[in-house]
């Protein structure tokens, strides 16, 4: 690995999907806001640990089918119609690949948007959480959890593991305290543009490097690059 300003590049860089490589700060979120629900209540109950990966979900699910059901996977997709990439997210990623670092997505947003955004980007790898649907595409009431949203780093020691890296080559981005589990023992990690107070106090507490930016290409520098 080459150093420029005392800085390592890594060998692999992991991000965050929601609020990081996208500007939008959930894709369920996202949802809720094309369905007219609000799931505010459930999201800090989740934050707070009284609420499984598995029920929020599902708690999401049915709000959505209490404003409509069925919902067919067509019109969940539809609903990212606007969403668009952070500022510099391309850019970045376009740099990380043509130096030949490893460029993955791990999140636990929802895999039909997340899955497009990895396409666009180009990424090697990339897993995410999603939505279970019958043969005829409509959403039924369970939720897919292939990840914990604060269990990331059983997910990145995969990842690291399959492809030969060590944690040392590694560094996670990114922007809520739920992010902190992607960083496992030995690898680095930027805190890129949290907006929740409880993010910023984490990220200090956690003596982390925070870009408070919407401009991906701010995290540059952390790795060593320009």
């Amino acid at each position: 690995m080459v150093q420029e300003n005392g800085v390592v590049k890594p060998g692999i860089v992991v991000f965050d999907c929601d609020g990081v490589l996208v500007d939008a700060v959930s894709s369920w979120r996202t949802l809720h806001d094309a369905f007219g629900t609000d799931n505010a209540l459930n999201l800090n109950r989740f934050i707070r640990g009284e609420l499984s990966d598995v029920e929020f979900m599902r708690s999401d699910i049915q709000m959505w089918k209490q404003v409509q059901d069925p919902i067919h996977r067509d019109e969940l997709f539809r609903a990212y119609a606007g969403v668009k990439l952070m500022p510099g997210a391309r850019d970045v990623v376009e740099k990380l690949l043509a130096e030949g670092i490893f460029v993955a997505i791990v999140s636990a947003g929802v895999d039909l948007f997340v899955s497009s955004i990895a396409g666009i980007l180009k990424v090697d790898d990339w897993i995410a959480n999603g939505f279970v649907f019958d043969d005829d595409g409509f959403l039924t009431d369970e939720g897919v959890c292939r990840l914990h949203a604060t269990g990331k780093d059983d997910v990145i020691q995969r990842l690291l593991d399959m492809n030969g890296f060590k944690p040392e080559q590694c560094v996670s981005v990114g922007d809520s305290e739920m992010d902190l589990s992607m960083q496992i023992k030995g690898s680095g990690f930027i805190g890129f543009n949290p907006t929740r107070e409880s993010s910023h106090a984490a990220f200090k507490e956690a003596g982390v490097p925070v870009v408070n930016s919407k401009d991906l290409r701010d995290i540059l520098p952390h790795l060593g690059m320009s």
